[in-house]
């Protein structure tokens, strides 16, 4: 089977949705158990740092897979070379503007900073969608709602791993630097 072969249907948006809500439900406890306030103060620019590192390694990827097939009809030509740089950035950039939305409430920063992102991806499959990422034979037929669905959940899935990731290169850089 290669790649334009394949067919993305409302179903498999949906039990994708699913997964990542479920992974979501057990990671996010995990992280505030494992990331306390105070370490997520400190972890700022390790944290973004890591997250633009993983955007453009997602980007590049998804990019190298799916531009032909998907990818083609929603960003100008040419954009497979440049925008993963671009979204590496950009990413960096939010998740500096979210941690510094969520480092302000008053209870535990994670929950705050998980939901932002969630909500990020769903504004970014907003726009997706209305530059017509549901018209390429992959994706038509898929329903907008559950592309916005699973955007929500799959958005804090790469988020929890970002953090979890910036969290453990924090302690281990801090604990070699102690001794």
């Amino acid at each position: 089977m290669i790649i334009e072969d394949i067919v993305i249907t409302t179903d498999i948006l949906l039990q994708g949705a699913s997964i990542f809500a479920l992974l979501d439900a057990v990671l996010i406890p995990l992280l505030i158990w494992q990331i306390k306030p105070a370490l997520f103060i400190q972890i700022k620019w390790t944290l973004v740092i890591i997250s633009g590192l993983a955007w453009f390694g997602i980007w590049k990827l998804v990019l190298s897979l799916f531009w032909d097939s998907v990818y083609i009809h929603v960003f100008p030509e040419g954009g497979r070379e440049w925008l993963p740089l671009i979204f590496g950035l950009l990413m960096a950039g939010f998740s500096l503007g979210i941690w510094s939305l969520a480092r302000n409430g008053k209870h535990h920063p994670l929950p705050i900073f998980f939901f932002l992102s969630g909500f990020w991806g769903v504004l970014t499959h907003i726009w997706a969608i209305q530059r017509g990422i549901l018209r390429p034979p992959m994706l038509r037929g898929a329903s907008p709602l559950a592309a916005l669905l699973i955007a929500f959940f799959e958005y804090i899935f790469y988020w929890c791993i970002i953090t979890f990731i910036a969290a453990t290169i924090h302690r281990i850089y801090h604990y070699h630097r102690t001794k």
